[in-house]
């Protein structure tokens, strides 16, 4: 297996807010014991309100700006920072600006479990 994975928009998962696509999986690594994305939400838009029941997640943000909330509490997260998620957490992202961000996302599991909260898609 070719342990290198590279991000290619055409490989990316449309969804409401933006795209995702992921590089490093369970299911696509057999064994590998974290989740790996590329993340981008749109201007102007929100990912739906989720939980990851079984693993923590970390946000890096690479471009743009974010209002990331986390247990109801709000962050403004600009570029080269980076948010803690503890396993459980109830989290969302809003894109404010007029670029789209752009972060990548980790979680230590290969095998992240999500709980919509609002109805929203993954």
């Amino acid at each position: 297996m070719d342990p290198i994975r590279r991000r290619d928009a055409a490989l990316a998962t449309a969804m409401p807010w933006g795209r995702i696509q992921w590089l490093v999986t369970g299911e696509a690594q057999p064994g590998a014991n974290v989740t790996f994305g590329f993340v981008e939400i749109e201007p102007g838009a929100k990912n739906p309100l989720m939980r990851h029941p079984n693993c923590d997640e970390v946000l890096y943000l690479l471009e743009g700006e974010l209002d990331h909330s986390l247990e109801g509490k709000r962050y403004r997260l600009k570029p080269g920072d980076s948010i803690f998620i503890p396993r459980g957490a109830r989290h969302d992202a809003n894109n404010p600006g007029t670029v789209t961000a752009r972060m990548v996302v980790a979680y230590d599991t290969g095998n992240r479990k999500i709980e919509i909260l609002d109805g929203g898609a993954d």
